[in-house]
C-alpha cells in the first residue's frame, strides 16, 4: 500500500494538529479515521485499483482524507478545484473518467459514475492497472491551447517524502489541482507538520493565517509576493513565526526579491523547480538575495541542451493522454525551461514559448517587465511578443498602473520606452505599450503575457 507509511506516521503524532481550515483544527487522529470512512465509501461505489476518478474539490480535510484513501487503493485520480467546473467535462472526457468524486464547500459528497463512450483504455492507464500503481493526472494551466494531461505513477511521486524531515506549519497556497499544491500537502503531512487553509489567497487573508496559526513556511509564486510588497500590508501584522518562503512557477525578478529581503529579513528566501510532467525538484538556492539555483537530489539528473533545460528523474510522468511526447530519443524529459548555467548552479530566464525573436536576439520576457516594474507609476506589466514583417517580431507591453496615476497612453509609452532605454538593449524595448486596468494573473498566481483580445 503506496500510503501505509504516511499513515504510520499519523498513527506517531494522533493528538497534534494535521489541518486547520476554516480556523477549525483536524488532528492527526480524525485525518486516519476520515481515512476509514473515505475508504467504506468508495467500496460502496464500486471504486477499485485503476478506476479514473475526478475528485473535484477545494482543498479541505475532507479532499485531503478523499485523495489519501483513493491513493491507497490504487486509483487513477484527476484532482480538479471549483474553479475547474466549466472545463470538468472536457478534462473528465481527456482523462477518460469514469467516476466522478464531488466536495462542496460545505463538504457535502456526490459520487456519480461518468456516462461516457469512451471507456479508460489508454495505454498509460493499463501501464498503471498491470503495475498495481496509484495514478495522477494533472492538467497543464492550458494558456496556450488545450491543456495537455500529465499521468503520473503515483506511487514514484510519493518515494521522495519517505526519509523524515523536519515538521512545520505550512501555509497551503498553492492549488489543490496543481503539482505545487499536492507537494505542499504530502510534504507537511509526511513530516508530522501542520496545512494551514486560509479563508482565500488575497494578501490580508494569507497574512491572517500566517500571525493567527504561527505558519512558519510559505510556498508560493513571484506574482503573489510582487502583489504583498505593492500592498504594503504586512505592516500591519506579527510575521515572528514565518522563516521561509519558497517560491517557484515563473521567473522571480532581482529587484522583487532585493525588496522582499529587506522588507523581512529574518525570513530565508528558497527558489524551487517543478513541473507538472516531472514534480518538485528538491533546489537549493546559492543564497537567499540570489536568482541561482542548485537542482537534484536522489534519482535527478539534468543537463542542458542549446540553453533548453533537461531533466531524467525517478518522479518524471509516464507521458501525455492528449500530447506528443515530450521526451528526446534518450529518454530526457525537454522542460522548455531557458537557462544559464554557471558551474553547479541554474538560472531560469524563462519558457522558450515565450521568448520574443527581435531581428534575431531572443528577448525574454521576464527581464523586460522587470525593470518597467521598477518605474514608479507601474503597478505590473506584462510583456509579449507580435509579428512584425520587419523584424520578425517586435516587444510588446501591457502596463497595469499604480492606484491613483493618471497617464495617457502617449505619456506612458514615452515613460517606459525612455526607462528601457536606461537600462536595456535597443531590442529589449517595448515598441508598443498599452495601459491595463485589467492586468492580473491566472488562478494559480502566474502572469498571463498573451495580448488581450
Amino acid at each position: 500500500m503506496p500510503t501505509r507509511f504516511l499513515q504510520d506516521r499519523f498513527r506517531d503524532v494522533p493528538q497534534c494538529d494535521a489541518i486547520i481550515w476554516q480556523a477549525r483544527t483536524f488532528s492527526y487522529r480524525w485525518l486516519l479515521d476520515a481515512i476509514q470512512q473515505w475508504d467504506a465509501r468508495l467500496d460502496e461505489h464500486e471504486i477499485h485499483a485503476g478506476t479514473v476518478t475526478t475528485l473535484l474539490a477545494d482543498l479541505s480535510p475532507q479532499s485531503v482524507a478523499a485523495l489519501l484513501a483513493l491513493t491507497q487503493r490504487g486509483a487513477i485520480i484527476v484532482p480538479m478545484t471549483g474553479s475547474m467546473r466549466k472545463h470538468q467535462p472536457a478534462y473528465e472526457a481527456i482523462a477518460q473518467c469514469e467516476v466522478a468524486i464531488e466536495i462542496s464547500s460545505d463538504q457535502t459528497i456526490s459520487i456519480n459514475p461518468i456516462q461516457s463512450d469512451a471507456s479508460a483504455k489508454h495505454e498509460l492507464h493499463a501501464k498503471l492497472r498491470a503495475a498495481a500503481h496509484p495514478g495522477l493526472v494533472l492538467f497543464s494551466s492550458g494558456s496556450t491551447g488545450t491543456p495537455k494531461a500529465a499521468v503520473h505513477d503515483f506511487t514514484r511521486l510519493l518515494d521522495k517524502f519517505h526519509p523524515p524531515r523536519r515538521a512545520m506549519r505550512t501555509l497551503a497556497f498553492l492549488l489543490f489541482d496543481h503539482i505545487g499544491g499536492l507537494n505542499t500537502i504530502l510534504h507537511t503531512l509526511a513530516t508530522g507538520g501542520c496545512i494551514v487553509v486560509p479563508s482565500d489567497r488575497s494578501p490580508e487573508s494569507v497574512l491572517t493565517a500566517i500571525q493567527d496559526f504561527g505558519v512558519q513556511l510559505l510556498p508560493t509564486s513571484p506574482t503573489f509576493l510582487k502583489l504583498l510588497l505593492i500592498s504594503d500590508a504586512w505592516e500591519d501584522y506579527d510575521l515572528q513565526s514565518l522563516q521561509m518562503i519558497t517560491y517557484g512557477t515563473e521567473p522571480m525578478s532581482a529587484n522583487i526579491l532585493a525588496a522582499l529581503n529587506e522588507k523581512l529579513p529574518h525570513v530565508t528566501f528558497k527558489q524551487t523547480y517543478g513541473l507538472s510532467e516531472v514534480g518538485i525538484l528538491r533546489s537549493k538556492s546559492k543564497d537567499s538575495s540570489s536568482l541561482w539555483m542548485q537542482l537534484g537530489g536522489d534519482g535527478v539528473q539534468t543537463r542542458v541542451v542549446d540553453n533548453v533545460l533537461q531533466i531524467k528523474s525517478h518522479s518524471t510522468m509516464l507521458g501525455y493522454l492528449n500530447a506528443a511526447s515530450p521526451f528526446s530519443e534518450d529518454g530526457w524529459f525537454i522542460t522548455g525551461d531557458v537557462v544559464q548555467v554557471d558551474g553547479d548552479y541554474f538560472k531560469v530566464l524563462g519558457r522558450g514559448g515565450e521568448m520574443i525573436n527581435v531581428g534575431g536576439e531572443k528577448v525574454y520576457p521576464a527581464e523586460v517587465e522587470a525593470v518597467i516594474e521598477t518605474m514608479p507609476q507601474v503597478h505590473t506589466a506584462a510583456v509579449y511578443g507580435e509579428a512584425n514583417a520587419i523584424m520578425g517580431m517586435i516587444v510588446c507591453a501591457r502596463v497595469k498602473l499604480i492606484p491613483g496615476v493618471e497617464l495617457s497612453a502617449r505619456e506612458l509609452t514615452q515613460a517606459v520606452r525612455q526607462h528601457c532605454r536606461n537600462h536595456l538593449s535597443p531590442k529589449q524595448v517595448p515598441i508598443r505599450v498599452t495601459i491595463d486596468p485589467q492586468l492580473s494573473h491566472d488562478e494559480r498566481f502566474k502572469k498571463q503575457r498573451t495580448p488581450r483580445a
